[in-house]
């Protein structure tokens, strides 16, 4: 059994997961997901309620929007969904799935943890720029070699300094 904490920015609003590596871990390319968290990949997790505790105070976003026209895509949200996001420093942290309700959505990266586990699964290529199913092929421009934060020192682009 596993103890991981996920929070917003600021802190104010956090996850604590006790159980198991989660069964479900998926890589997503969907709108919904490319505007909720305002990049093309989107990593999160479903986890089991009864191994989550809560704290700190949200405000909540649905979707799809009661009275809005219907999208015109699939998400992976289509079922609808009741975001959860920081009402300090705005991070969305949580997600309750209409699909699942036994279960609790959270982005990887409200982790900050780098040995949560990898995908298992991807979604929504379709909707995604066509680069993301080919990052091997990216070219290293230049790397990285300064930073003030100690831990970063030296880190950058592995193939710094090849043609």
């Amino acid at each position: 059994m596993a103890t991981r904490k996920a929070s917003c920015n600021c802190g104010q609003l956090s996850v604590t997961y006790e159980g198991p590596d989660p069964q479900r871990v998926s890589l997503c390319q969907c709108y919904e997901c490319q505007k909720r968290t305002g990049t093309v990949l989107s990593m999160q997790t479903r986890l089991p309620l009864e191994h989550v505790t809560i704290e700190g105070q949200s405000k909540t976003w649905t979707f799809p929007i009661d009275g809005a026209e219907p999208a015109t895509f699939r998400s992976c949200d289509s079922g609808g969904a009741t975001y959860h996001f920081c009402p300090e420093c705005g991070s969305t942290v949580y997600w309750d799935i209409a699909i699942a309700p036994e279960f609790l959505g959270m982005g990887v990266g409200s982790f900050a943890d780098p040995t949560f586990p990898p995908p298992m699964i991807s979604g929504f290529e379709a909707y995604g720029p066509a680069w993301t199913m080919n990052v091997r092929t990216f070219r290293c421009r230049e790397a990285i070699t300064t930073t003030t934060e100690p831990h970063m020192a030296g880190h950058g682009c592995e193939c710094a300094g090849t043609a």
